[in-house]
């Protein structure tokens, strides 16, 4: 093995090895391991597919290490296992990226017309749509690439088709004008859950609606004059004593030369403005439902782009929405209609992508009936056919479900799936999976004309099909029949509306089946402070950057490029450099995958600190250094493999592979319950502290002075338990235990092409050895006061001490003579020597072991001037530095730092007061020889 850890030429060569050789795939796995697959339990997850235009985010590598994790795992335990990927056509956010590189030629898609258009969007999808893909191949994803799926491939366009015209034969999918979610600039309706509301500054005004007979005048407040062009009525409270006499008499509608009633309803709050409100039917959600409860006439005077229509009257058609707001407030002012303004904070509904004020928009769609396909998704997770984990994320999934509204399935845009619907020259409109089984199924004349529907589905539309219509469906298939339903969907909380929900409902109703047996809910990846990850932040780390490193230089231009307000990239500027003085040092796939998973804990976000990815990369550098040193002690030597001759194992050897099934019992509960914070805290544990720092510490005295039997069984042990190890943490570090395998397997006796399709090890509880846990327990702890007295006293690591044992019990007496050897070997000491009953002890230093104390005599040890001059050296430098810490805590302003640096500060000054304390004892102690 080279000397040092090189990740990128290590994860290239196998990365490449492990897709070309076919390792990803059930039918290779199934054929090299000479197995029937129809014996084999079926494992399946469907990748959430990522927007093929996207680049991978740090969301994305999280969730994919946890999936290749599972995947690795399940396909080691003998599962018929697969990982299908894919991308999603995205239909808004590529029509975007497509119409802007357009914009800059000063071309609009409408003077390209449909087809030219779908043709450059299509480039596009080829120029970047291997991108992300690339990105996934980078981080070691074993996914089945040969079942790779993109939503607009023809047989998932197929199956949308399908979808579509079944739901409409079940009566489930209906055309109506209804109010929608529009965004102007899209140009296209958007649903709920792409509409960000948040609250804004704003004006409250109160305008005079003067009664038709002439008698009064009534003062209606609103947040948007604009509107009061397409009102239908105007509305009070129905108990409310102010009005309620005038319900059912009419008020002049300003500016517009109509009469409109005043209706009571109990939508009306008394308490708001002047308890009078407008009621816009076409341009409010609310006023829509009084609306239609009251058979108001719906008016709309906004066009498509929010310009005034020709519904309103003539001086105003034509202006832009908040220009015709500013020239009707103007008119009312002239007329003397205007009460008051006042300054008022309201919601403002932004769409998601374009940031711009969408508008309540009436206009036709299709819409899918959601009631009963939202109750029979409700059941399936109420009686445990499909389970969340966390489980607590069912009530978000059923506070949703449960107040469901219909499904606004179409969407204004050309890129996506064309809705399968006909339209005749009067308007009439016929559902079929093409024009020809249209004319068929209607007996429409091949003299009636029929024009196709324009529109295309909602993105999330064709992806509540993904986990079976990427397995064949609507035809029936070998695939659909094995791996559907899917065993589990990692997905973050923040999708459980747009796409968990969907998908169980389409399910449920197509295949009779939950589409996953388990939900397991991710957090967010946040920053090292707890923010979210955004580009306006300056925030955001690119998972490969880690990866790979990247300088200072490049990170800068990266955050900064492209933001419009120099302020901020110079805020943005700053911190960088904060933060990443120096870059990024590369870190490796490994250290990446295993910080995510070490982080996941489930239910909490992410907070991503890329330094202790570094220590990850430390963790790497560790088990490359034990299998150097196993290799160097092992390769060449008899491993013990040959059954027939005879070996003897230590303490330590049979300590180690007992510790070994406790492991291997804790990871498989870890991974049953989504524990990888928990499983990759016992891998660490055991792989460092266990193996690597005791261990192989332990094997030295019986590999150097051992005699055959023990020579060979401790060899045998060294590789066998690093083996194990290995295949142990395939599933969360692919790489560096890959490498190491196939050094290490021949001398455990172990043969494949690759470890990825080796066992996943099982617990033996016949071969936990508690007596032998115990000893070495015993020893760690003699050893650990050896060194504690040695750091104390500061007495270099190699000199042989004298060593005295004090109030010893009988075991102990038998734990010493058992285990001398390798306590004069670890600790560096000369044969331990029991005090006799009454014996003076000299002056020693000591340290506790149970009730036994250790003493290591000082005299000819130490030179006791040069280490009191020591001591109090350190002794004033730590009184200094404490000094400044004790000055930070007082300081007036210590309580407006964020509070893990108040902690953090806190937690240094205790320790330099207990540090402190231990140097005059020990000044003390030396002081009095």
């Amino acid at each position: 093995m080279d000397k040092t850890y090189e990740p990128r030429a290590i994860e290239s060569r196998w990365c490449e090895a492990w897709e070309k050789n076919g390792w990803y795939t059930p039918e290779t796995v199934a054929r090299i391991r000479g197995g029937d697959r129809a014996a084999m339990p079926p494992y399946s997850i469907m990748i959430p597919p990522p927007n093929v235009t996207g680049t991978l985010h740090m969301g994305h590598a999280f969730q994919h290490s946890v999936m290749d994790a599972l995947t690795r795992y399940h396909r080691m335990r003998g599962f018929d296992t697969l990982w299908l990927p894919g991308t999603d056509h995205a239909g808004i956010a590529t029509q975007m990226v497509v119409e802007r590189q357009l914009a800059a030629q000063g071309i609009k898609r409408t003077d390209l017309g449909r087809e030219k258009f779908l043709e450059k969007v299509w480039e596009w999808k080829e120029y970047s749509g291997n991108t992300i893909t690339t990105q996934i191949r980078r981080m070691g994803n074993s996914v089945d690439w040969t079942r790779e799926r993109f939503t607009m491939d023809e047989m998932l366009n197929k199956a949308v088709t399908e979808e579509f015209v079944k739901l409409h034969e079940d009566g489930l999918v209906y055309r109506g004008k209804r109010l929608v979610n529009w965004d102007p600039v899209l140009l296209t309706a958007i649903s709920d859950l792409e509409v960000e509301s948040k609250e804004e500054n704003g004006k409250l005004w109160h305008f005079r609606y003067p009664l038709a007979d002439g008698s009064g005048h009534l003062v209606v407040a609103t947040t948007r004059p604009e509107t009061m062009l397409g009102d239908s009525a105007v509305a009070v409270h129905p108990e409310d004593e102010r009005y309620k006499h005038l319900i059912g008499r009419n008020v002049k509608l300003p500016l517009c030369n109509r009469e409109i009633p005043v209706i009571g309803d109990d939508y009306v709050d008394r308490e708001f403005g002047t308890g009078v409100v407008k009621i816009t039917p076409a341009h409010d959600f609310n006023d829509y439902a009084v609306g239609q409860r009251h058979r108001l006439p719906l008016i709309n005077v906004f066009t498509p782009t929010a310009h005034i229509n020709d519904e309103a009257p003539a001086a105003y058609r034509g202006l832009e929405r908040y220009d015709a707001r500013k020239r009707v407030v103007e008119d009312l002012e002239k007329l003397g209609l205007v009460e008051k303004i006042d300054d008022h904070k309201l919601m403002v509904p932004r769409g998601d992508r374009t940031g711009v004020v969408v508008e309540p928009f009436l206009t036709d769609q299709w819409f899918v009936n959601m009631k009963g396909l939202a109750e029979r998704a409700l059941a399936a997770a109420k009686d445990g056919r499909m389970q969340f984990v966390p489980e607590n994320w069912i009530n978000t999934y059923d506070q949703w479900l449960g107040n469901i509204q219909d499904w606004c399935i179409s969407r204004n845009l050309w890129w996506g799936h064309r809705i399968p619907a006909w339209y005749d020259e009067d308007g009439q409109h016929y559902v079929g999976r093409s024009e020809a089984e249209v004319r068929a199924k209607y007996r429409l004349a091949d003299s009636v004309k029929l024009a196709q529907d324009d529109d295309t589905f909602d993105t999330w539309f064709s992806s509540a099909l993904w986990p079976f219509s990427t397995l064949g469906w609507p035809n029936p298939s070998e695939d659909l029949q094995r791996w559907y339903p899917t065993s589990v969907l990692v997905t973050g909380f923040d999708i459980i509306f747009f796409w968990v929900a969907r998908m169980a409902m389409m399910g449920l109703h197509f295949l009779g089946e939950v589409p996953f047996r388990e939900v397991y809910i991710t957090g967010l990846v946040r920053d090292a402070e707890g923010n979210k990850m955004s580009k306006s932040k300056g925030n955001v780390l690119d998972p490969l950057d880690l990866v790979d490193g990247i300088s200072l230089e490049d990170l800068l231009r990266k955050r900064t490029t492209g933001l419009m307000q120099p302020q901020l990239a110079a805020k943005i500027d700053a911190a960088t450099r904060r933060q990443y003085p120096q870059g990024i040092e590369p870190v490796g796939v490994d250290a990446l995958r295993f910080t995510f998973l070490a982080l996941a804990s489930t239910g909490r976000d992410v907070r991503f600190d890329a330094s202790r990815a570094g220590g990850y990369r430390n963790f790497c550098n560790k088990i490359w250094n034990a299998a150097r040193f196993v290799l160097m002690n092992t390769e060449g030597k008899d491993c013990g493999q040959d059954e027939s001759l005879p070996y003897t194992l230590s303490a330590a050897d049979r300590w180690i592979v007992s510790r070994l099934q406790k492991l291997e019992a804790e990871v498989a509960e870890h991974f049953r319950n989504y524990r990888f914070d928990l499983l990759s805290q016992a891998l660490y544990q055991f792989i460092w502290n266990e193996y690597c720092d005791w261990y192989l510490e332990l094997s030295k005295p019986a590999l150097q002075n051992g005699d055959e039997a023990a020579q060979r069984g401790t060899r045998r042990v060294l590789v066998r338990v690093l083996e194990t190890s290995l295949r142990l943490l395939h599933p969360l570090m692919p790489f560096i235990t890959e490498e190491i395998w196939q050094r290490i397997a021949p001398l455990a006796g172990k043969t494949g092409p690759t470890l990825m399709l080796q066992p996943y090890p099982e617990a033996n509880p016949a071969k936990i050895d508690e007596a032998a846990e115990a000893d070495i327990e015993w020893l760690k702890g003699f050893i650990l006061g050896v060194r504690q007295i040695r750091g104390e006293m500061d007495i270099a690591p190699g000199k042989i001490l004298p060593l005295l044992l004090q109030g010893e019990s009988t075991a102990d007496r038998d734990r010493v003579t058992r285990l001398q050897d390798a306590i004069q070997f670890l600790a560096r000491v000369e044969a331990p020597r029991f005090l006799a009953a009454g014996e003076a002890a000299p002056q020693s230093s000591t340290a506790l072991l149970g009730q036994m104390t250790l003493l290591v005599p000082m005299a000819g040890l130490i030179d006791k001037g040069a280490e009191l001059a020591r001591l109090a050296k350190q002794i004033a430098k730590l009184e200094s530095d404490m000094a400044k810490t004790e000055a930070r805590v007082a300081n007036p302003n210590f309580g407006k730092a964020p509070e893990h640096v108040q902690q953090q500060t806190r937690d240094l000054l205790a320790k330099q007061q207990q540090d402190l304390a231990a140097l005059k004892a020990q000044s003390e102690r030396i002081g009095a020889l």
